[in-house]
């Protein structure tokens, strides 16, 4: 059954694409990029140009795809069908996919111009010859499908031959600490900004540990069923594998990832920086913590020069360090072998990587065949050397001007959101000033990095295919640990070019525009400007307003994490956030009975919906100069507006996959974003005539009133 609902979230990285995230990551905040949750994450047409590009969709005469209306509903009662209707009813997911829609399409164009310039890199000696004889040897290694049919398993015994030396509690925690495998790990460590000293770079550590992508799946009742396919899958891994009786063994990796999921905190606790910021000296860890050898984790991870980590599930940590020392090595032995096995699974013979589909994409999203094996030995590329792609596709595909007309647009956005601080009634004039420098310090990038990664350090080997992989992992995390410490590099981007997302980072209290984002419909210089603004121009003001959300309120201009408001505002801004998150979970999906937005998982994106198209709404306004907005095929300037704002976030969604997003993304489905917080949005009701006894209609008293 295909659902009209957006994926709200695009990963940062392509290997999801590709199922290369093992469970290790699998249960991370899918809103954020990095560990310390400070990267807050927007989100997730072959059309062929002529020369040696590829040139992108354009939207109806003036930017939007006025065929894809369906002006037989009224606005009031469904306006994302009123929007987006017909294009709902004429468009099916594609079989490779488990959701289908704007950003996808915009994600397919930037896959397809990266395929383009990865087959063009020749085979040559990745030692000697560069960066494109590196990515020619991922791409070219994963494509040659016989010679890892003929491996089969070859590749990974050196794995598993790890975790069968790994036979004592020390020796596992060892494993648990290195970066060269597939295996997971219970405590995820990250090197990240400080969010108390901004300027240097700190170690932080997470919880982890679960193969199913969240806790409430293994303790919730209506989740019955995917537990127990995953018992199958962990056997069927374990039994390719080789492992020991793996029927039993699966049983007791299940049992043992339940004792961790109840030991986790929810995705809503973890995203409350209040409760996440818990410095620990790694002198005081076995006493915080007892009953896992931290010591020798640290060393084994690289970060004992350090001197501290910072804890984020603060309490969680104790638990499962006591689960650590409580749970029989075979069992861990066990969870080590069915994690590496899963996570290796995709580069492996088709025994693997078919059990790992079916699973994975089919059975937890619905997806009804494999992605091409092109699409994956992409997505393998660009989740391991991706700055080096994205140098040459900023050089096709992305013109100086569209910067410029970017600049241009955030400008005005930014006065939009100057202007509705001077406008606000319920905030002090103390907390106001706060404000205002906070948004005047706000950087912004767009486009691509002014300095891009240095991977002549990443060892590549031609026909490597498992080696190589194993090896960008380590790279990576190399690259990160070195900084420990160490002053922030204020120009890293945490996006490549390519990528088809945007975010907001609170420490450095930066908004961040990859290229593949700047084109239709988000952004299209041809475009009726009602369009652009409704389009990017509310993305812009979703980013800005994720500086003075929920979460990113909590940090100052400097991007230090301190209580700059008074009293008295917070709680009239945490007031009017509850009625926005009841709001949200008020919503219904039929065909997934017992299941709800999460107001309070979801809040930073609702309010940085509901903000953004505030503010991009003003900006637009302020944009005409005094001058009325033309009328185009009969639809005023503001109603193109939230028409732009509408197409944005059409799309379609199996059921499957919406039922994984509903518990474990903080971003409300797109159907539901396409409408929600214009709800909420005077205008809105006067562009379109909605009226008390529509569906979508909000008292003018009852309507939430942010920014």
């Amino acid at each position: 059954m295909e659902t009209a609902l957006k994926k709200s979230l695009l990963t940062v990285a392509t290997l999801f694409a590709l199922g290369l995230a093992t469970p290790a990551t699998a249960h991370e905040d899918h809103a954020c990029a990095d560990s310390a949750c400070t990267i807050q994450l927007l989100y997730a047409a072959d059309e062929a140009g002529g020369g040696d590009t590829i040139a992108p969709t354009r939207y109806g005469t003036w930017g939007f795809d006025v065929a894809g209306m369906d002006r037989s509903v009224r606005p009031g009662v469904d306006f994302f069908a009123y929007a987006n209707g017909t294009w709902a009813k004429n468009t099916r997911i594609p079989d490779d996919q488990s959701s289908y829609g704007s950003f996808r399409a915009l994600r397919d164009l930037s896959e397809l111009r990266v395929h383009k310039l990865v087959e063009s890199y020749p085979l040559g000696n990745p030692e000697t010859d560069g960066d494109a004889a590196k990515i020619a040897a991922i791409y070219r290694g994963f494509m040659d499908e016989a010679t890892i049919e003929k491996l089969d398993a070859r590749p990974l015994q050196p794995v598993l031959e790890r975790v069968r030396k790994a036979d004592s509690h020390l020796e596992l925690a060892r494993l648990m600490g290195a970066h060269d495998t597939f295996n997971t790990t219970l405590f995820a460590l990250m090197v990240g900004d400080d969010q108390r000293d901004p300027d240097h770079y700190t170690l932080y550590l997470s919880q982890a540990g679960l193969g199913l992508p969240d806790r409430e799946m293994y303790l919730r009742d209506t989740f019955a069923p995917q537990r127990e396919r995953y018992l199958a899958y962990v056997a069927q891994m374990l039994e390719l594998a080789g492992w020991k009786d793996p029927k039993a063994a699966a049983q007791a990796v299940l049992d043992f990832e339940t004792r961790v999921a109840e030991a986790h905190w929810t995705r809503a606790e973890s995203r409350d920086r209040d409760k996440t910021y818990n410095p620990v000296a790694f002198a005081d860890f076995d006493k915080y913590a007892p009953g896992f050898p931290w010591a020798e984790y640290f060393k084994a991870a690289g970060v004992d020069h350090g001197d501290r980590a910072v804890v984020r599930q603060y309490t969680a940590v104790p638990k499962l360090a006591k689960l650590f020392a409580e749970t029989d090595v075979a069992t861990l032995q066990a969870w080590q072998a069915f994690h590496a096995v899963d996570g290796a699974a995709p580069l492996l013979s088709s025994r693997f990587a078919n059990a790992h589909f079916e699973f994975r994409d089919r059975f937890m999203n619905g997806q009804q065949a494999q992605r091409e094996r092109w699409k994956r030995a992409v997505a393998l590329v660009e989740s391991t050397i991706g700055e080096a792609v994205g140098r040459d596709y900023v050089k096709l595909y992305f013109p100086p001007e569209a910067k410029a007309k970017m600049d241009e647009l955030v400008a005005n956005v930014k006065a939009g959101m100057a202007a509705r601080l001077d406008q606000l009634d319920w905030m002090s004039e103390a907390t106001k000033a706060e404000a205002r420098a906070k948004l005047q310090g706000f950087g912004l990038k767009i486009g691509h990095p002014e300095k891009w990664r240095d991977y002549s350090g990443l060892r590549i080997v031609n026909g490597d295919v498992v080696g190589n992989r194993l090896r960008s992992r380590q790279f990576e995390w190399d690259y990160r640990r070195a900084r420990l410490g160490k002053p922030v590099d204020k120009a890293e981007w945490s996006m490549t070019p390519q990528t088809v997302n945007a975010y907001y980072n609170s420490v450095k209290n930066e908004i961040v525009f990859p290229a593949a984002i700047l084109q239709p419909p988000f952004f299209d210089p041809d475009a009726d400007p009602a369009v652009n603004y409704g389009g990017i121009g509310a993305v812009i003001g979703h980013e800005i307003i994720h500086g003075f959300d929920d979460q990113g309120r909590k940090s100052d201009g400097k991007g230090l994490l301190r209580d700059w408001w008074t009293p008295e505002d917070a709680a009239k801004f945490e007031a009017q956030a509850a009625k926005l998150g009841a709001q949200y979970e008020a919503y219904e999906f039929p065909q997934l009975p017992g299941l709800h937005i999460n107001g309070r998982q979801t809040m930073g994106e609702n309010i940085g919906d509901l903000g953004g198209v505030t503010i991009a709404l003003e900006a637009y306004r302020r944009s005409l100069g005094g001058k009325p907005a033309p009328v185009i095929d009969g639809f005023t300037g503001e109603q193109r507006f939230f028409l732009g704002w509408a197409q944005v976030w059409r799309t379609l969604w199996r059921d499957d996959a919406l039922r994984q997003q509903l518990v474990t993304n903080v971003h409300s489905p797109g159907d539901i974003r396409a409408f929600a917080p214009l709800r909420n949005i005077d205008a809105w009701y006067d562009a379109f005539g909605v009226k008390q006894g529509d569906r979508l209609y909000i008292k003018p008293e009852d309507r939430v009133r942010i920014w």
